[in-house]
């Protein structure tokens, strides 16, 4: 009875460990603008609307990811078997794995921008400056969020993968949820505010991203601040509830027929979650409806 008391507790803090790792990769990408929506930006100089948006992506989210937090769980597995304290292995580990993703960010937004420059699209140096900062400030409270469940997973629970291998699967999940959970509300709600609300993004519109904040051109901390509210926080509770509820069913259930009880009961919850969303979808289009274009009376 303790043991599963001791790993519900593990379980609520690596839950809410993956909750913030999952709200600050999510911001992190939409400032840099790196992901799906990012197709959008990338095309934005070449229909001719020059923009101060920071465009660093040259990889998906759940690769890049995959990397850094793998990168940050290996150097700190490393420092650990040199008998440096935990917690300051981990902090080591993912600094290193941060100034990693700062060069990445770097090169990706000068190769990408230099790419674009026969479009008339210059390289913005306080765009730079200022946007690379913030990414690597973002994507150290991921990462770090991110090793250390990790490495509770593997040491308090007794995980058999190694610490690098759970750092590279984590990091690949976390990057996958902020894709699908965070990137349609950067890429539909702000990029295309020009747009009316369940129009979707007509060809014609193509590469005509919103470029003008409330004062003066925005850039992409302004993205940050507007996606961080809601973006984040929905990629956050995704990634929370997919830790949570992985490692809650391994506790309860993975000792009934020899770890078969987890499997079944993970089949389970993903059937009932597949209903409750199909219900959601339904009701939505029944309420909403498809988009029509206003009718302008004569």
């Amino acid at each position: 009875m303790e043991q599963i008391v001791f790993g519900i507790g593990i379980t609520a803090l690596t839950g809410a460990l993956a909750t913030i790792a999952g709200s600050a990769e999510d911001t992190e990408s939409n400032i840099g603008s790196q992901g799906d929506p990012n197709s959008q930006v990338q095309l934005a100089p070449q229909m001719g609307f020059v923009h101060r948006i920071f465009n660093k992506a040259v990889a998906g989210e759940p690769p890049a990811y995959g990397l850094w937090c793998a990168l940050g769980a290996g150097l700190a597995w490393a420092f650990m078997a040199m008998q440096v304290n935990a917690v300051l292995a981990i902090v080591l580990g993912c600094v290193l794995a941060v100034f990693v993703q700062g060069v990445y960010a770097t090169t990706a937004y000068l190769g990408r921008t230099a790419s674009l420059a026969k479009f008339g699209q210059p390289v913005y140096v306080d765009v730079l400056k200022s946007m690379t900062s913030v990414t690597m400030a973002h994507a150290f409270i991921a990462i770090f969020s991110t090793v250390t469940l990790c490495h509770l997973i593997n040491g308090a629970l007794g995980h058999p993968f190694p610490l690098p291998l759970l750092g590279l699967i984590w990091g690949i999940a976390l990057g996958a949820a902020g894709s699908a959970t965070g990137n349609p509300y950067y890429g539909k709600e702000r990029q295309y505010q020009n747009q009316k609300f369940g129009a979707g993004v007509p060809i014609s519109a193509s590469g005509n991203i919103v470029r003008y904040a409330e004062a003066g051109e925005r850039n992409s901390l302004d993205n940050g601040f507007f996606t961080h509210k809601i973006g984040g926080s929905a990629s956050g509770v995704c990634f929370g509830l997919i830790v949570f509820l992985e490692i809650w069913r391994t506790i309860l259930f993975e000792q009934i027929s020899a770890g078969w009880g987890a499997i079944i009961v993970g089949i389970l919850m993903i059937l009932i979650f597949t209903v409750i969303d199909r219900y959601i979808e339904v009701w939505a289009r029944k309420n909403y409806g498809p988009y029509t274009e206003a009718k302008v009376a004569s």
